[in-house]
C-alpha cells in the first residue's frame, strides 16, 4: 500500500504539466494539484510517480475501474476496424448495443448521443414534442419542471433552469418553459403541474447539488403525480446509474420505471463519451428523419465500447458490490469522531461528508487528502464526495479509512 505522500517540488515532472495546462487552458475549472500520467483499476499515478487512490471516479464515469481489460481489448479491436461511419449509414455495433441497452433497462427505444449534457437535451427535446403531438398541448406552450439543486449540463439551455449562479452569470439571455420547484418536495410538485407541464426533470439523488438524497417514498410520490397528471418522469441516471448507488438505477431502490431514463458516463466505461435516453416508442416515435441528430452518436466504435462496459456492470456484480461496500464505507465514515463533520450521507458508493460551516469548506479538506494519497472533490463547498471505481476491494477501504480519520480530525 501507498505511503503519505511528500509535497510535489515545484521543479517535477507534474508540476511542469499543471503550469502548462493552466497557462493554455481556459480557467473554467479548479483542479487539484496533481498531473495523472497513467491509471489503473482504482489507483492513479501522477507524472512523479506517486500513487493515489481514486475517490472520484471521473463524476462516476469509471464505475468499471479505469482500463477495465475487457472495455480496453472493445476499444482495441473496434479501433482496428472502423471507428466513424456518421448516422448517414447503419454501422455493425449500434444496433446490438441499442439492442442489450433496452434490455438492460426494460424500455422500448433508445436515442444514442455523446455527453450526457446532450443527452439530457435530447430528453427535453422528446418531451417538448411529445407534449405537442400526444399530450395536445398549445404550441410552444410546453413546460418542464425540475427541481432546485439541479445539475443536468452546461448547455444554454439547461443552465436556464440552474438555480447556480455561477453557471448563468453572463450568459443570458435564457432558454424559457422551466418551474423550478424544491427538491423533496411532493406537495410543491403537485401544485407546479398545470395543463402545459409536459415532463418532470430530477436526480434521483443530487450529486452535484452535495450528494443530497431525497426522502423516503420521494420518487414514489412524485412518479405517481406524474402518472396521474399525464406528465413524462424524466429520470436523469448520468451519474447515479449502473450502479453506482448499490441498485442497476437509483430509481429501483423505491422500485419506480420512469418514462425516460438519461443514461451517459459510465455507460462508456471510462474510455469513451457514450449517453443515451432511452424510452417507449411513443416518446422516442417522435422524432423523424432530420429532427434530431449527431455525427459522433451511435458510432461503432462508442457502441462497441458501451456493449463491454455493460457486461462489465451485469457480470461482475458491481451494483450488488456496491450496495455491500457502499453500507460498510458509509458505516465506517460515521464511526470517525470529528467535530468537523456535520453529516454522512448517500447510498451505495456514492457518499457525501458534510463539513461544518464553521469548520471552513471543504476544499482544504480534498488537498489534505491528496497529500494523503486520497483523490476526493468538493463539491457545493461543504461536501466532500466520495464516490470510488465499484471495482474496489475492501482492504482498500479499510487502507483509506484512518487517512480520511486523519485528515477529519485536522
Amino acid at each position: 500500500m501507498p505511503t503519505p505522500i511528500e509535497k510535489t517540488a515545484p521543479a517535477s515532472r507534474g508540476a511542469e504539466m499543471i503550469r502548462l495546462a493552466e497557462t493554455y487552458s481556459a480557467r473554467n475549472y479548479h483542479p487539484l494539484d496533481v498531473a495523472i500520467e497513467r491509471a489503473e483499476r482504482v489507483w492513479v499515478w501522477d507524472a512523479d510517480g506517486r500513487r493515489y487512490l481514486d475517490c472520484l471516479s471521473a463524476y462516476s464515469a469509471l464505475n468499471q475501474g479505469h482500463r477495465h481489460p475487457a472495455i480496453i481489448r472493445a476499444l482495441v479491436e473496434q479501433a482496428q476496424k472502423v471507428t466513424l461511419t456518421s448516422r448517414a449509414f447503419h454501422n455493425a455495433e449500434m444496433g446490438p448495443f441499442l439492442q442489450e441497452l433496452c434490455a438492460y433497462t426494460g424500455m422500448d427505444q433508445a436515442l444514442p448521443m455523446n455527453t450526457g449534457a446532450e443527452a439530457v437535451e435530447t430528453a427535453i427535446k422528446a418531451a417538448r414534442r411529445w407534449g405537442y403531438r400526444v399530450k395536445g398541448v398549445p404550441r410552444d406552450q410546453a413546460e418542464i419542471i425540475v427541481c432546485d439543486g439541479n445539475f443536468h449540463g452546461r448547455t444554454t439551455t439547461v443552465i436556464s433552469f440552474s438555480p447556480e449562479e455561477s453557471y448563468r452569470a453572463g450568459f443570458g439571455p435564457f432558454t424559457p418553459g422551466f418551474k423550478i420547484i424544491p427538491y423533496g418536495d411532493l406537495e410543491a410538485l403537485r401544485g407546479a403541474v398545470t395543463a402545459h407541464t409536459v415532463g418532470f426533470l430530477f436526480e434521483p439523488i443530487q450529486g452535484e447539488g452535495g450528494v443530497i438524497v431525497p426522502p423516503p417514498g420521494y420518487l414514489r410520490g412524485a412518479l405517481e403525480i406524474c402518472r396521474r397528471e399525464r406528465v413524462l418522469f424524466m429520470d436523469d441516471e448520468i451519474q447515479t446509474g449502473f450502479g453506482r448507488t448499490g441498485r442497476r438505477f437509483c430509481c429501483d431502490h423505491e422500485d419506480v420505471r420512469p418514462d425516460m431514463l438519461i443514461l451517459g458516463k459510465a455507460l462508456g466505461g471510462g474510455v469513451y463519451p457514450v449517453s443515451a435516453v432511452c424510452a417507449s416508442r411513443e416518446i422516442l416515435g417522435v422524432f423523424d428523419p432530420g429532427s434530431h441528430g449527431s455525427t459522433f452518436g451511435g458510432n461503432p466504435l462508442a457502441a462497441a465500447v458501451a456493449r463491454a462496459a455493460l457486461r462489465v456492470v451485469r457480470d461482475e456484480r458491481l451494483a450488488e458490490r456496491s450496495d455491500e461496500l457502499g453500507a460498510y464505507f458509509m458505516g465506517e465514515l460515521r464511526r470517525i469522531a470529528s467535530p468537523a463533520v456535520a453529516e454522512v450521507r448517500g447510498r451505495g458508493l456514492l457518499v457525501g461528508v458534510v463539513i461544518r460551516k464553521e469548520a471552513g469548506s471543504a476544499r482544504p479538506y480534498c488537498e489534505a487528502l491528496r497529500e494523503e494519497g486520497i483523490l476526493a472533490k468538493e463539491t457545493h463547498d461543504q461536501v466532500i464526495r466520495f464516490a470510488p471505481p465499484l471495482v474496489i476491494e475492501r482492504e482498500e477501504i479499510d487502507w483509506m479509512l484512518p487517512r480520511i480519520a486523519k485528515v477529519l480530525a485536522r
